[in-house]
Order: C-alpha cells, then structure tokens, then sequence
C-alpha cells in the first residue's frame, strides 16, 4: 500500500505511478488498486489530462483484470461493486452462480442492442448483413471492456474447469450467430443460391474473426486490429455473394 501523502503532486510523476502500479499487479500479487482507480479516474475524466497516461492505463479500468476469474473472490467482487458481501449473497448462492447470471444478462442485453440497431432497416438481407459488420466497427468506442466479448473472455478462462460456463457462453454466441443466420441465408437465395458453403459456417467465421480480433485488441491495447480484420471481412462477404470489390 502506498500513503497517499506520498502521491506526486506533478501530472507527470501521478501518470508514472499509474504505469508501475499496472506493471505490479501484471508482474505479482501487489498493487494497490484503489488507489489505482482513484488517480485515473482524475486523468481519464479530463480531455486535457487523458493524453497523458500511458496506453495501457487508458484501457486497464482496475487492476482486477490481472487477477483471472479463478483467483476473484467474492470479496474482491464486493469491494469492485460497492456492496456489502450480505448483499452479494442475497441476489447470488456464490461467485460461479454470479458468472452465469452475467453471461445470461450479457445474452439478453446484447441481443436487444444489436436487434435495435440500425442496419435492420434495409430491405436487402445483404445489406443487412453488410451493415452489421459496420456496426460492429462504429461501436469500437470506449474502454476494451466495452467492445470486447464476455462471453468469449470468459469461455477462455474456464471451458476446462467450469463445463457449465462453457455451455452458457456457448448458448450465448450461437444464438447471436443463429439471428445472422436469418440474414446470410437469404442473402445466398439472392445472390449466392448456388454456392457450396453454408449460412451456419458463415456466421461461425464471422464470429471466429471478431473473437480472434478481440484477443489481439486485448494484446494491443486498441481497436486497430479488430478494425481491419473488420475491412477484410466485408470484403470476403462482397466475393462470396458476387458483388463488385469494395475497398471499404
């Protein structure tokens, strides 16, 4: 723990304390993570301030990120949340019952975000289908968190331990991929009624490249990647439904 009388008055000396507090936390068991939020909270609620934090400190929220679902513990969960551990255990049996319930809700709340957005509003199943993966791309905004996938971080950490996790994020992205479904079928009757492929492979590869996008995003620390694999994706659709190159 550090005393906060010992904090660096200079904006400069505060974003390096930020850093090394996030390298010790990546690197052992310490960090102080109160004191971690409470000094980026200054810098990434100032547009003026924000520049000045390392890239790494601008997507990590908590230092909880390095601590895995195994190692969390309901405390930990708590103390995040700003609860009382009594009522953790009202809503909540235990930490797994929570994580199933939040892959539940992710489910829900993600297929009202996507079933709202404004790619439904063509008539042509393509564009439909084209305009999705342009959604995905505009809606690259915020912390990692915020344009990731829980289901699929947390099918990464636990499909060996946790088979019931496994099977709820299971049931999470293929039904997502079963509504793209609707659209890739009847984009094939019209522009592809022939091809050999499937509208079930095509969405599981739509899938595939966002998820293995979000992991280089997590690597990188940014939205860059996930953004042309994005491009490359529009485009592979373009050739397997006969239409004209796009450079989009």
């Amino acid at each position: 723990m550090i005393d906060e009388t010992e904090i660096p008055a200079s904006l400069a000396e505060r974003a390096s304390l930020l850093e090394n507090l996030l390298v010790e936390r990546a690197t052992s068991t310490s960090g102080d993570d109160g004191l971690y939020e409470r000094l980026r909270r200054e810098f990434v609620g100032d547009d003026t301030l924000r520049p000045l934090l390392p890239s790494f400190v601008r997507t990590c929220r908590s230092l909880r990120a390095f601590w895995g679902y195994a190692a969390t513990t309901v405390d930990d969960i708590c103390h995040a949340a700003g609860v009382t551990k009594g009522s953790f255990f009202h809503h909540f049996k235990s930490k797994d019952d929570l994580a199933l319930s939040a892959a539940a809700y992710w489910g829900e709340m993600t297929e009202g975000f996507f079933a709202s957005a404004p790619y439904h509003q063509s008539e042509d199943p393509l564009e439909r289908l084209l305009g999705y993966v342009d959604f995905r791309e505009e809606i690259l905004r915020g912390d990692l968190p915020y344009y990731t996938c829980l289901l699929g971080t947390l099918v990464q950490e636990t499909y060996a331990t946790h088979p019931d996790f496994r099977a709820a994020c299971d049931q999470g992205m293929s039904t997502h991929i079963a509504i793209l479904m609707r659209d890739i079928e009847a984009a094939k009757k019209l522009y592809a009624p022939d091809a050999p492929w499937s509208a079930e492979s095509v969405g599981y590869f739509i899938q595939s490249v966002l998820q293995g996008a979000f992991i280089f995003a997590k690597a990188k620390q940014g939205p860059n990647v996930v953004c042309e694999s994005l491009a490359h994706l529009r485009r592979y659709l373009g050739l397997i439904f006969n239409q004209p190159c796009n450079t989009k």
